[in-house]
């Protein structure tokens, strides 16, 4: 299924990819030959059950996996043709990354988790430590940059982790269910933090199992089943 991006140019455009990979002599086909443009300052939701793909897609568009066969093309390069160096320097540099399960560093201060997203894109150490402050106190976090994540609510670890992903000024930030384990009060906090970095003209994507808060959130929502897209809706 071929979906189109809409009224802006497009950022990131796949072409059949698939991601293939064997479990117990068996073939997984996480996902089987996705066809999609994301439109550059678009907020898009990929939607599914537990097991359609959706988070293998988003692992594929990061730059964190690579595909089986197709083609991903980020303005008009091909990611799955470019270099090792230039793939690491998409995800430090264009690309902020949100995860369910926050992937901070339990003996690190929420500064520091913030300050080594910049480790590899040569900003100097006193701008990266200003820079990681600036991102915490933009997330509402100003008053707890020296602690540390077990001291931090489940809601504040995910926004050190949404701090983490923008303090690289990204031209685009994936999500994967970033309110999956958070209460409802939390989950709308995480939702108006990445709504704003989208009204910034940042593109976001999120994977989410919540049609409903996708369908009210995004602009566009795609639901994927067995590894393809199987609907398009606003």
């Amino acid at each position: 299924m071929t979906t189109t991006a809409g009224r802006h140019e497009a950022f990131i455009r796949t072409d059949r990819v698939r991601r293939y990979y064997t479990l117990a002599r068996h073939e997984v086909r996480a996902v089987d030959g996705v066809t999609l443009s994301i439109a550059s300052g678009e907020f898009l939701a990929i939607t599914g059950a537990s097991g359609s793909g959706k988070s293998t897609l988003l692992n594929l568009l990061a730059g964190l996996d690579t595909p089986t066969s197709g083609h991903i093309d980020v303005e008009g390069k091909r990611l799955d043709e470019v270099s090792r160096r230039d793939l690491a320097a998409y995800r430090a540099c264009r690309v902020g990354v949100v995860f369910q399960s926050f992937n901070l560093l339990a003996h690190h201060t929420a500064l520091r988790n913030v300050e080594l997203a910049l480790y590899f894109n040569d900003t100097p150490r006193r701008e990266r430590r200003r820079l990681a402050a600036e991102a915490l106190e933009r997330v509402g976090l100003a008053e707890r940059l020296d602690h540390r994540p077990p001291d931090l609510s489940g809601g504040e670890q995910q926004r050190v982790a949404i701090a983490r992903a923008l303090v690289k000024r990204p031209d685009v930030v994936f999500a994967d269910e970033p309110t999956g384990n958070l209460d409802q009060e939390n989950s709308a906090v995480i939702l108006d933090a990445l709504r704003g970095l989208n009204r910034e003209g940042i593109t976001v994507v999120i994977v989410t199992h919540d049609v409903e808060t996708a369908s009210r959130l995004t602009g566009r929502v795609l639901r994927m089943r067995y590894g393809r897209i199987e609907s398009e809706g606003a």
